[in-house]
C-alpha cells in the first residue's frame, strides 16, 4: 500500500499521484503527451502532482529545525494525505492545491476559486479528523490535528477571519506560518507520535 519501502518517511512528495497518473496511462510516451493536454484526466492529476511537489520542498525544509515530514501518506482505501507534518506546533495534514493564476478567497466556512465554491474547506477538516483518530488511538494518548491547505502559483490568495478554523495559506508562507505558532508538544511527543505515523501498519 503507502509505500514501497515500508517506511512512509522514504515517500517523495507526489508518489501517490505519480503511482495514479501510471494506472491511467500504462504506456509512457502516451502519459507524457497526456500532460500536455489541458483538461484531460493525465493533465489533472499532472497538474495536481506540480502542487504536491512544491509544497513538499517548503515542507523539507523544517526537518532542519526539529519537524517532522511524511508525505503521500497512503489509505488502504487508496486515497492519501498529501503531507502530514509533526513539530512543536502540533500535527498538521497539509492539503496542496494549485490554481495557476487564479483568485484564491477564504471566508470562515468555503473556498472560492475565481469566484466559484469550492469543497476544499470540508474535505480537508474531514480529512484532519480521520487522522486523528487513528493517531490518537495507535498512540494511546489525544493527538489533536489542525487541517491546512496549501495554495499553490494563485495570483491572490485573500484570507477573512482572524482564526479560521482551517489554515490556507500560500506556499510561500507556509514554513513560516507553521513555526511562527505556540508550542503545544512536550518535548519528545512529537518524535513519538513520528514514528508511529511512518509505519504503514497505521493506516491499515
Amino acid at each position: 500500500m503507502a509505500s514501497l519501502h515500508g517506511d512512509l518517511a522514504l515517500n517523495r512528495p507526489g508518489d501517490a499521484v505519480r503511482r495514479k497518473i501510471r494506472d491511467l496511462q500504462p504506456n509512457a510516451l502516451m502519459r507524457w503527451l497526456g500532460r500536455w493536454y489541458r483538461g484531460s484526466e493525465v493533465w489533472s492529476w499532472a497538474n495536481g502532482l506540480v502542487g504536491e511537489r512544491v509544497t513538499g520542498r517548503k515542507l523539507d525544509r523544517l526537518k532542519r529545525r526539529g519537524w517532522f515530514v511524511l508525505h503521500a501518506v497512503q489509505w488502504a482505501s487508496g486515497s492519501d494525505i498529501d503531507h502530514l507534518v509533526i513539530g512543536p506546533a502540533g500535527v498538521f495534514t497539509i492539503n496542496s492545491k494549485r490554481h495557476k493564476g487564479k483568485s484564491v478567497w477564504y471566508g470562515d466556512r468555503a473556498i472560492t476559486v475565481n469566484g466559484s465554491p469550492t469543497r476544499h474547506i470540508g474535505i480537508s477538516q474531514a480529512e484532519a479528523r480521520r487522522v486523528a483518530r487513528v493517531l490518537s488511538q495507535a498512540c494511546g494518548f489525544p493527538v489533536s490535528v489542525r487541517p491546512t491547505i496549501s495554495v499553490v502559483d494563485a495570483a491572490k490568495v485573500t484570507v477573512k477571519g482572524a482564526a479560521p478554523p482551517v489554515l490556507v495559506l500560500p506556499v510561500k508562507d507556509l514554513s513560516r506560518a507553521l513555526t511562527g505558532l505556540s508550542p503545544v508538544l512536550p518535548p519528545g511527543q512529537a518524535a513519538r507520535i513520528y514514528e508511529i505515523a511512518r509505519d504503514p501498519r497505521t493506516w491499515t
